[in-house]
């Protein structure tokens, strides 16, 4: 089983390299990088490419890893068990499972993934160590072994918010995707955009790429956000030329609400275009 990419999916080589290091090495495979670079679609498009079925667990601050287990109701048994209801009688009805189960218990060899696992208590990775080595864990309501049939291609990604322990990057292989260069960025466009003009795509890069070099810049634009940025001057036909002669003193370009997504990047950029008009008239 090997991953090369999608026709959806540009994957650099370090990055494919990567992939197919850890699915010959049935680890898992920790993915960081800014938010917007394709760490989530990365799983999609993995499972895409190995016909395998994708099974994802999107991690909130409030989930736990025995949610990814089972979770047993024991309440809504003793209810129902109150109210004279059959299926009080078998306690299977009352276990719901997690994705670590479905996973394991998947007839064709899944593509797990976990999903922003630094948004979860410090101790979540760590309380997933011996079911991630083993690949198994013992349920004490059913009294059974619930054991993987084919070791899952697990992916986990993260944006850096915590650090995460030692013992669980042990136990994995990692990479970091880094922010695309222009060569790559307009590939990544011309999949999603194969018959936008290429002067428009040539004349949106400089500025996009202008935009992260500006210092103090509390939120960079991402991948996702250039696209989203794209498909607006696509559908209002902006001009290639409106973005070339653009005034220096208006540094926002226009729709630039996909590309800014907070006031204080934006109140950054008008100061900017402050001191540029006072310089042109000091001029």
């Amino acid at each position: 089983m090997r991953f090369e990419g999608t026709e959806n999916y540009v994957s650099t080589p370090d990055l494919t390299v990567a992939v197919n290091a850890a699915i010959t090495l049935e680890r898992p495979i920790l993915v960081k990088g800014e938010p917007g670079t394709g760490k989530t679609q990365l799983a999609i498009e993995v499972a895409k490419a190995l016909k395998a079925p994708l099974i994802e667990w999107h991690i909130k601050s409030t989930t736990k890893a025995v949610h990814g287990l089972y979770e047993y109701d024991a309440v809504m048994r003793l209810r129902d068990s109150q109210l004279g209801d059959e299926r009080a009688t078998n306690i299977e009805n009352y276990i719901k499972r997690g994705k670590l189960w479905e996973a394991f218990e998947s007839d064709k060899r899944p593509v797990l993934l976990i999903d922003e696992i630094d948004k979860a208590d410090i101790e979540f990775p760590n309380d997933l160590l011996q079911e991630l080595d083993r690949m198994e864990f013992y349920c004490y309501e059913l009294n059974r072994t619930i054991k993987a049939k084919d070791r899952p291609i697990i992916l986990i990604t993260s944006n850096n918010e915590k650090e995460l322990p030692d013992a669980f990057l042990r136990r994995c292989f990692f990479h970091y995707i880094r922010f695309p260069d222009e060569e790559t960025m307009a590939k990544i466009i011309d999949v999603h955009f194969p018959k936008v003009k290429q002067r428009l795509v040539s004349e949106a890069l400089k500025i996009f790429y202008d935009m992260r070099k500006v210092p103090g810049l509390k939120k960079k634009p991402s991948t996702s956000e250039l696209l989203d940025w794209l498909k607006l001057l696509m559908t209002d036909d902006i001009d290639p030329e409106t973005l070339r002669q653009r005034d220096p003193s208006k540094l926002i370009p226009p729709l630039h609400g996909a590309l800014l997504k907070n006031e204080q990047d934006v109140q950054l950029f008008e100061r900017l275009a402050f001191l540029a008009r006072r310089e042109q008239r000091g001029s």
